[in-house]
């Protein structure tokens, strides 16, 4: 797979000290608090290290032109619906609140309705702004409650006003792009049996002057949701399930959409992703969206939120906090012992595999396992010497495979001698970090949904070389974060947390063998390219996830035994694997991986942005 450098990790000193204020300079010392100097530092690079692509010269010529708005106005979309936006107002600033206001009456599409439920019975401004606003456009309207409910309660009732066949959630602060309406409402009518929609996000400062960490998603993915709430804004779902799973729960409050957003999620026909940035988030002192360290309450109640969540799908395992507040984990319990079998082809390189099967025993605590070694064509007196001690050792299986190397072809052989349910897929150049690692990749595996786990590798310096794969990354397949520090955690810490994605490398790799058998196994015509990414997609396409496990951790050697495509007939060979895999997965190539997004980057590895005509994008080493 192609491969480059992550960004190198030093501060942008100016954005920096730009954003120093007596409020930042408190903030930093409660992270400080947090996360101890070494953490502290490590997460200040990532936020303020050089931006590849500036968001700040992104978003304004990624943002639609007056003339594309007026376009958009003149459209009428077939099977178009109305839209209810649902807003609990509590003591609103009356700058904010006539922002929020007109950037819905600045909207393209018109078929919307305004419900707000104002919980501030003696804020004479705020009703007396929301009295102009009602006499000027019938489709705004308010039901001014006798005492403030809390944030769950003030949002049901908003809720309880909507007549749309969807409904949307907007803050009382937040605003909408002038465009948002109108690409929900046409991805709406494309689907009739849509039921929840959402759309990316960007954050943006009081005043409105500056807009910034834009939240670029994936397509609906289940286990990111169980991470953190990605969804988040803006967020609709069908006005009937809304009020089927009974809207919002005040025992959540703090997380009080996330808990809906699972509860709608697990009920949803199809979920609808529209990977454009709708949504402005506005950030302040008051505000999660810049201070998470300013609600713990709300993060515990997410916590809880998932916990019923997994308990609601018949899925038992344990929630907990990660350091980064609001990111979670889920360590999902095994179930009984089933035999693990762990496939190794090898061909010489007799320390190498000293050095896997060594970590392997060390560090596996889970008693039920196997280790089938493929020896594969070598030729040197101590690989076999070192195979009769191993003939020796229990639980060690040793077979010959004759033919030329072909990686598919030598673990669809060694698969076909495994006895157990669930196969590893390892590389000899691997070495396990993580204690306990089959067992965290088990309580994954097991899960009905779930066909593949793929972990979190490291090279011998202890910077990434995987961390899930994305396709179209370099021309067709790509890790991700390759070569960034491995103490690092990456755009929205998706190099440490679980989420699904289309691809995981096989260097090491769990699949269910009946799912395995179920497709066919690995591509014998791929004898060395992207065999295990066409494997991934085989398992998705199937109707299995494929789940990238970052709390297992191992070294990888990457491609030490397999040697350089350095001949003609190799070249040939490669390019003729390149030419099958484009072929088979021409349509994810041509419309992009529905587990990325496709503002991001094709040629970056770290979830940068993609550069928009007339901008400039670095691509050196792509």
């Amino acid at each position: 797979m192609a491969q480059k450098k992550a960004s190198g990790g030093k501060i942008e000193w100016g954005r920096l000290i730009g954003r120093l204020s007596p409020y930042t300079v408190k903030k930093g010392l409660l992270y400080l608090k947090h996360y101890g100097p070494k953490e502290f530092f490590i997460r200040l690079q990532e936020r303020f290290e050089p931006e590849e692509v500036p968001y700040d010269k992104w978003y304004p010529a990624y943002r639609p032109d007056e003339a594309a708005l007026k376009r958009q106005r003149r459209t009428k979309i077939k099977n178009g619906v109305k839209i209810s936006i649902a807003v609990p107002a509590y003591r609103t600033p009356e700058k904010f609140l006539r922002q929020m206001i007109g950037s819905i009456l600045s909207q393209t599409y018109p078929e919307w309705e305004l419900c707000i439920a104002n919980g501030s019975p003696d804020d004479e401004v705020m009703a007396h702004v929301l009295k102009e606003y009602t006499s000027k456009d019938s489709r705004i309207r308010v039901k001014e409650l006798k005492e403030n409910l809390g944030i769950a309660g003030n949002s049901n009732a908003a809720l309880a006003m909507a007549e749309g066949e969807f409904t949307g959630l907007l803050d009382h602060d937040d605003i909408l792009a002038p465009n948002a309406l109108f690409e929900i409402a046409r991805a709406i009518a494309a689907d009739p049996e849509c039921d929840v929609v959402y759309t990316d996000e960007d954050k943006v400062t009081t005043d409105l002057s500056e807009h910034f960490q834009p939240h670029l998603k994936p397509d609906f993915n289940p286990d990111l949701l169980r991470s953190n709430n990605y969804i988040c804004h803006f967020f609709l779902a069908r006005t009937s399930l809304i009020r089927e799973v009974k809207g919002f729960r005040e025992s959540f409050d703090g997380a009080q959409d996330y808990d809906l957003i699972l509860r709608c999620t697990e009920k949803a026909r199809h979920i609808i992703h529209v990977p454009e940035i709708l949504y402005h988030w506005r950030t302040h002192r008051a505000s999660t969206a810049d201070n998470p360290a300013s609600k713990m309450y709300a993060y515990e109640a997410g916590r809880r939120a998932i916990s019923e969540h997994l308990d609601r799908c018949g899925l038992s395992g344990t929630v907990s906090h990660t350091p980064d507040y609001g990111f979670y984990r889920v360590k999902y319990d095994v179930k009984g012992t089933p035999l693990v079998s762990i496939i190794i082809p090898n061909k010489d390189e007799p320390e190498t595999l000293k050095n896997c099967i060594q970590s392997v025993v060390s560090k596996t605590t889970y008693a039920n396992y196997e280790i089938l070694i493929v020896e594969n064509n070598s030729t040197g007196r101590e690989i076999f010497d070192y195979y009769r001690e191993l003939s020796k050792k229990p639980g060690i299986r040793l077979f010959r495979y004759r033919k030329p190397f072909n990686y598919s072809e030598i673990n669809n052989f060694g698969e076909a001698h495994a006895r157990g349910e669930y196969l590893v897929f390892l590389n000899n150049d691997i070495e396990v970090i993580t204690p306990g690692w089959i067992e965290e990749m088990l309580g994954v595996c097991q899960r009905e949904d779930t066909g593949a786990v793929g972990v979190k590798l490291l090279y011998p310096d202890n910077t990434i070389q995987h961390a899930g794969i994305v396709i179209g990354i370099g021309g067709i397949a790509g890790n991700m974060f390759v070569n960034m520090p491995g103490n690092r955690s990456g755009y929205l810490h998706k190099a440490s947390i679980m989420q699904d994605m289309s691809a995981v490398t096989a260097a090491c790799m769990m699949v269910k063998k009946s799912v395995f058998d179920g497709i066919g196994g690995f591509e014998e015509k791929l004898a060395v390219a992207f065999n295990d990414v066409d494997l991934c997609l085989r398992i998705r396409q199937s109707g299995y996830l494929v789940v990238y496990d970052p709390y297992v951790q191992m070294y990888h050697l990457e491609s030490k035994t397999r040697g350089a495509e350095d001949n003609e007939q190799k070249v040939r060979r490669f390019q003729s694997e390149i030419e099958l895999f484009r072929t088979r997965w021409i349509d994810m190539l041509k419309k992009g991986d529905p587990l990325y997004n496709k503002n991001l980057s094709l040629t970056k590895w770290n979830y940068s942005l993609k550069a928009i005509e007339g901008m400039e994008e670095d691509t050196e080493d792509a």
